[in-house]
């Protein structure tokens, strides 16, 4: 295993936030950052797990000759015996032009001068002169390169092996990367080597002697592992103390230009660099808006330099993914994390949130009660399930399935009661009474089941898709890197794109014809009114029925949905939900709309169209304020909703509007930006006339 410093910096965290050193976590359906330039090509030949493996023939076509190499090699493993490369022939002008792939028994080995010493090994070859192969050949064509088969032999001279046996081959005992990194860890708490192979038996759930790899692999990995580490180690810590001086320094060059990036950072007994933490100031402002609900990522740690890397992200009024900040602790402990949060908070000018969401870990859970008392701590439920093989495939086999779909049931729990029933049905079924995972998350079930956290604001932050967008701006963020310099300067042009004021001037199309809705249309963002327009349209399908105290029972047509009770206050213009969808996502309900709709109500009540979700609310590359007004916003949004309507009448209709249009924008742009420069609107309606009639 290469310990030099990778084309990725960084790792996603194996350790299980169970607290046990010897437990560790695959996750499920969540990439890693590093990508592989490669993957995604088009192949000419491409194969995959699952399909058929046939015989090669000759003038069959590949692209690249390692393309081949491994389609033979799929297919000899298929077939009981192993391949290797042979002669290779090349010229000056073409390169190599010729690739001879033979079965791992071709040929004969030559005698070998013996070691002058007492008992020399005589080692037998398993060579026997097997005829079997494949020859490739190059051409080019239309000045493309490719590789055909020349010449194919499927004609062995020794038994093939069967699939039990065909494992044990040297070409097929690989040991993957997640089992590198559980070797190592188990080989440095001191483990024998006899003892590691007897635990990954019993974490992958295989018999004796299953595993892909022999326990002569695990000794040879070691080894040399123990090896590269200790040539590299002083090359590594030299690199380290360069890198982080650098990054240092561009924090500084930074800080100098900008006076509005922040940063921090602490140092141990020895002078070195024990955290450091960063901000800019357009996360500042952006999360002087969007700072309500917050995600804190700590999934990933540099395998390079030792630091467990925090990313801080919003959502936006878009349904975007914002970046707030980035700290790098050396240590996972309470005391690194109190220091993450005293320190963004303080970049932040100390606006707390109203909701944090970060993954299961307990060092965090303290520093979190302590910093941000009045702050709602909650799990995403999609980390919890990306555990769920890892922590209980060992136990339960095949019925993990099961679980997690008994599991995802359980965190619709109507009430806490029902919870609690449906827990201890579900851990009794599965026999995890007494599992420690188990107990892990019933000590978290405050923070995590969907439907029991509804009266907390998360702002669509805990939805599979922002998650998705998340993971994809992590994967951007962290992959093909090389050094702490290159990290940095991603985090900056990140910071720059994704704050970056969005204006959202889509046209929206009305779908229900609501009065409501065209008010809504003029004040909300388009990610918010799309949300809300769903809404809208589904409460159609809902009857209510009016019972005391202002009070309204709100049922689907076809009772595919839970009833729901609505209260209405005269007074106040104030409606409130059993769902409580709009203390969650700061949205009206279906339920609600449709009260509010059989209350005869033509526009939204201001309190429930929140600042937070509206168009005005953006800000300029400055970081200040949008010179603008919701009075203005919706008074220009009518207008150009009456000129579409007109429009679109007829074809010379929209023309002449579009040339208008065109106009009017570049005349727009040459004005002054003053407001003491630019003519009265009387002056601007005498221009317009003058220059029609120039113009005829």
């Amino acid at each position: 295993m290469d310990m030099s410093i990778s084309g990725s910096i960084w790792i996603r965290r194996q350790q299980c936030p169970c607290g046990d050193w010897k437990c560790y976590i695959n996750y499920e359906g969540v990439d890693q950052p590093s990508m592989n330039p490669q993957a995604g090509k088009d192949e000419t030949m491409s194969t995959s797990a699952t399909e058929a493996i046939f015989p090669p023939y000759v003038g069959q076509i590949f692209r690249t000759d390692d393309d081949a190499f491994d389609y033979y090699s799929k297919f000899a493993r298929k077939n009981g015996f192993s391949i290797r490369k042979a002669r290779s022939t090349g010229s000056q002008n073409l390169g190599v032009y010729r690739r001879d792939f033979v079965c791992y028994r071709s040929g004969f080995n030559q005698p070998r001068k013996k070691a002058d010493v007492e008992h020399p090994r005589d080692r037998k070859s398993v060579r026997c002169g097997c005829d079997a192969k494949l020859y490739l050949t190059k051409e080019i064509v239309d000045g493309l390169v490719q590789w055909f088969v020349s010449q194919f032999s499927n004609v062995h001279n020794h038994e093939l092996l069967k699939d039990d046996e065909v494992r044990l081959l040297p070409a097929y005992r690989k040991i993957k990367e997640a089992d590198q990194e559980r070797i190592l860890l188990l080989a440095k708490a001191g483990f024998p080597v006899n003892r590691i192979i007897k635990l990954l038996e019993l974490e992958k759930g295989v018999q004796t002697g299953q595993l892909p790899f022999i326990e002569k692999d695990v000794r040879n990995f070691v080894r040399n592992c123990k090896k590269i580490s200790q040539e590299n180690d002083t090359e590594l810590n030299e690199r380290r103390v360069h890198d982080i001086i650098e990054l240092l320094e561009a924090c500084k060059d930074i800080a100098e230009n900008d006076l509005d990036f922040v940063y921090d950072y602490i140092t141990d007994a020895n002078g070195k660099v024990e955290n450091i933490a960063w901000s800019f100031g357009n996360c500042t402002c952006a999360f002087a808006r969007f700072g309500d609900v917050v995600t804190f990522d700590t999934s990933y740690r540099s395998i390079t330099y030792g630091f467990l890397l925090g990313l801080w992200f919003g959502i936006n009024n878009n349904g975007d993914v914002i970046f707030f900040g980035c700290v790098l602790l050396q240590e996972e402990n309470v005391n690194s994390f109190t220091w993450a949060f005293q320190t963004f908070f303080r970049f932040m000018r100390g606006q707390l949130p109203q909701t944090i969401i970060t993954d299961i870990d307990p060092r965090l859970r303290e520093p979190i009660e302590r910093e941000l008392p009045n702050t709602k701590h909650l799990i995403s439920i999609w980390h919890i399930l990306s555990k769920l093989p890892s922590w209980f495939s060992s136990i339960i086999g095949g019925q993990i399935g099961g679980l997690k779909a008994e599991f995802e049931i359980l965190c619709h729990s109507e009430n806490w009661d029902d919870f609690e029933r449906q827990w201890d049905a579900m851990v009794t079924r599965f026999g995890l009474v007494s599992d420690k995972h188990i107990e892990l998350l019933f000590s978290y079930r405050t923070m995590w089941p969907s439907s029991l956290i509804k009266d907390c604001f998360v702002g669509h932050a805990m939805t599979l898709k922002y998650l998705t967008s998340l993971r994809t701006v992590m994967k951007n963020l962290l992959s093909s890197q090389t050094c702490m310099r290159q990290f940095f300067d991603k985090v900056v042009a990140a910071s720059k794109a994704g704050n970056r004021a969005v204006a959202s001037e889509r046209y929206m199309i009305i779908q229900t014809c609501l009065p409501m809705e065209e008010h809504a249309r003029g004040i909300l963002s388009p990610y918010a009114f799309s949300t809300l327009q769903r809404e809208m349209a589904l409460s159609m399908q809902y009857t209510i029925s009016e019972m005391t105290n202002g009070s309204y029972l709100v049922q689907h047509h076809k009772k595919l949905d839970r009833e729901r009770f609505v209260i209405w206050t005269d007074r106040d213009e104030q409606i409130c939900c059993s769902c409580k969808e709009f203390e969650h996502s700061k949205l009206l309900c279906r339920h609600s709309l449709r009260v509010l709709l059989a209350r005869n109500c033509f526009q939204l009540p201001e309190k429930y169209l929140p600042q937070r979700w509206r168009r005005s609310n953006i800000s300029n590359d400055d970081g200040g304020d949008a010179d603008i007004t919701d009075e203005r916003v919706q008074s220009f949004r009518s207008l150009a909703s009456d000129l579409l309507t007109e429009s679109l009448v007829s074809t010379g209709r929209f023309t002449y509007a579009e040339a208008e249009l065109r106009g009017l924008v570049v005349r727009v742009k040459n004005m002054p930006e003053s407001d003491a420069l630019l003519p009265t609107r009387t002056q601007c309606i005498q221009q317009e006339l003058n220059r029609r009639a120039n113009s005829q």
